[in-house]
């Protein structure tokens, strides 16, 4: 019959190991709700990084790298997400925070203040490294809009306040939001001009 010592330790051992990792979609960027769907991770993970030029600008080359030779704003994405949901965009700005888990998003601030929006890939495929704070993002995915539930809001906001320390009363929220993140097929980060 097994200690109390060893049911105590077997049953830390089985918290450690169901921890969550990063996904698809993401702890970050979606509610602990039943309701939404998670997306399996990538079979294989690509190669992460190349120095090279992406539609001939300089700097380190994520995923597929850039394409797309004319940016939309993030001011403009952001006051219409429902123009551009679903279509392939290159957006710009500074990285402002990278996922400390798994690397596999960053967040980017726009010309305005308040302005980010995050820059999500599928655990493996991309990996960027948390000194990419700072940087000059080049962006390009898909847009991809999640819409919340109050109640799914409401987690969201608790989860974000005890995981990041974010300064928000979850129960002041009176209505639902919407979430605007770029699902991302490649990316360039240099120095900041």
């Amino acid at each position: 019959m097994p200690s109390l010592r060893t049911a105590a330790l077997s049953g830390v051992l089985c918290a450690l190991l169901a921890l969550p990792a990063c996904s698809k979609e993401s702890t970050q960027d979606a509610p602990p709700a039943a309701a939404l769907t998670k997306e399996a991770p990538a079979e294989a993970p690509a190669e992460t990084t190349a120095e090279a030029t992406t539609a001939g600008e300089e700097g380190t080359v994520y995923g597929d790298g850039v394409t797309e030779t004319e940016a939309v704003p993030m001011a403009t994405l952001l006051d219409d997400p429902a123009a551009y949901a679903g279509k392939t965009v290159r957006v710009e700005g500074t990285v402002t925070d990278v996922c400390p888990k798994r690397g596999c998003w960053f967040e980017m601030a726009g010309e305005q203040p308040g302005q980010k929006l995050r820059f999500k890939v599928q655990d493996g495929v991309m990996v960027f490294p948390m000194d990419a704070k700072g940087k000059h993002a080049v962006a390009q995915g898909v847009v991809h809009l999640q819409e919340l539930s109050l109640e799914q809001t409401r987690e969201y906001l608790a989860y974000q306040a005890k995981e990041y320390g974010k300064d928000v009363d979850p129960e002041s929220v009176t209505e639902p939001m919407t979430i605007v993140r770029l699902d991302g097929t490649g990316a360039l980060l240099r120095d900041p001009e």
